[in-house]
């Protein structure tokens, strides 16, 4: 009970929609909030969400929309689960920090929508405000989404409060086509913030900071590596001749950059050498060819050409993406440089490959010997299960 009091309570308001509940997912690095789609918001009360590492609770509300939700009824739900919290033993449930989500896709609605989320907050003006733009997808976009938010919490009438900080984010991919997407993206920047703006005593460490925000970029980077790889198969269960995976380049060159950027790989020469040398060397060829015979010696496999392929291609992005993860990883951690052109073929070429053919040939072994593998994803989802279950998350310093 004395470590629940330590923590911080952060408050996440915003419209329906907006995409809270995916929030509160990435920021915890697990499945926590339900997240759905329609007309009315998938959080119908409040609810606390927290996990042992992160040093804040999220305080999730109810979509709020004014004419369907009286302020008062929001702050009276909120003051309601302070107290239950309370009696169940935590000493301190008083709002530290507050996220106003606020939908990076819908910008004319930036002031109407701030005017409403500071009425609604404003039993708590001393509380400090985060402006957090939720799907943020568009680079270009976002120094001027950064500016209309500023701009419209100065516009509205006799208000005094600011936001602390405006920081736009993507909570997980999202594709734009089967070849290019947009990547997860602030997410470790809110987390620092948030706990920067909490009280002292609340504050986490900054050594312990460090490890949570390591641990979401390693979990973000693993999501990338995932859904590009269920896009792979897509791709190549198109019928075509699949000699050499170019048709993947364009993925696979997302993937990488993706990543990159998950792990604050600055741009340069070397890095440029680095992402031509991923895509381009042997390892995509050894990861398909080593995956075709995974497959072919189950017995009793009846498999048809274009579900192979399909299988074939997500294993190629399901390796880089990996080794991307592995490597970049080890750039951020300081353990390892982009200039070690011979550890990072070595990473890609054996531990990458290794690695992800144990976990096809472990998904394998557990699905049924007889089957004929017509559901791709059943097969593709079974590998990430096994290489995203693997303990050996950091690449060997050779």
């Amino acid at each position: 009970m004395d470590n629940l009091s330590l923590k911080g309570n952060v408050l996440v308001v915003g419209n329906s929609g907006v995409g809270k509940s995916t929030l509160i997912n990435a920021v915890l690095g697990e499945y926590h909030a339900e997240t759905g789609w329609g007309i009315t918001g998938t959080t119908k009360g409040i609810k606390t969400y927290e996990n042992e590492s992160v040093p804040f609770r999220l305080i999730d509300t109810a979509g709020f929309e004014p004419s369907r939700f009286r302020i008062s009824k929001l702050v009276r739900n909120i003051q309601k689960d302070c107290k239950e919290r309370a009696k169940d033993g935590v000493s301190d449930t008083n709002i530290n920090v507050i996220w106003f989500c606020v939908d990076g896709v819908a910008a004319k609605l930036f002031q109407d929508t701030i005017k409403d989320l500071l009425n609604a907050t404003s039993v708590w003006k001393s509380i400090p405000i985060i402006a957090v733009i939720t799907k943020s997808y568009s680079a270009p976009d976002r120094e001027k989404n950064k500016k209309m938010v500023e701009d419209a919490f100065k516009a509205v009438k006799k208000n005094e409060r600011m936001p602390r900080l405006v920081i736009p984010v993507v909570a997980e991919s999202f594709y734009i086509t089967d070849e290019s997407f947009a990547a997860p993206y602030g997410i470790t920047d809110l987390v620092k913030a948030t706990n920067d703006l909490l009280p002292e005593g609340k504050k986490a460490a900054e050594n312990d900071v460090a490890t949570v925000i390591l641990e979401r970029k390693r979990i973000l980077s693993q999501s990338v590596t995932g859904s590009a790889t269920v896009a792979a198969a897509a791709i190549g269960a198109i019928p075509f001749p699949f000699p050499d995976a170019l048709i993947l380049t364009p993925l696979e060159t997302c993937v990488i950059k993706s990543i990159a950027s998950i792990y604050e790989i600055p741009n340069s020469d070397v890095y440029t050498e680095v992402v031509n040398m991923m895509i381009s060397m042997g390892t995509v060829g050894a990861v398909a060819k080593a995956a075709i015979n995974a497959i072919k010696a189950i017995p009793g496999i009846k498999i048809a050409a274009s579900v192979l392929n399909a299988i074939i291609a997500g294993s190629i992005v399901l390796g880089l993406g990996e080794g991307c993860t592995l490597i970049f990883e080890s750039v951020y951690r300081g353990d390892k440089t982009l200039d070690d052109i011979n550890w990072i073929k070595n990473v890609m070429e054996l531990e990458v490959t290794s690695k992800v053919l144990a976990s096809i040939n472990a998904a394998l072994d557990k699905l049924n010997e007889n089957s004929d593998l017509k559901d791709v994803k059943k097969v593709l989802f079974a590998i990430l299960e096994e290489l995203f279950t693997r303990k050996n998350e950091t690449p060997a310093n050779k």
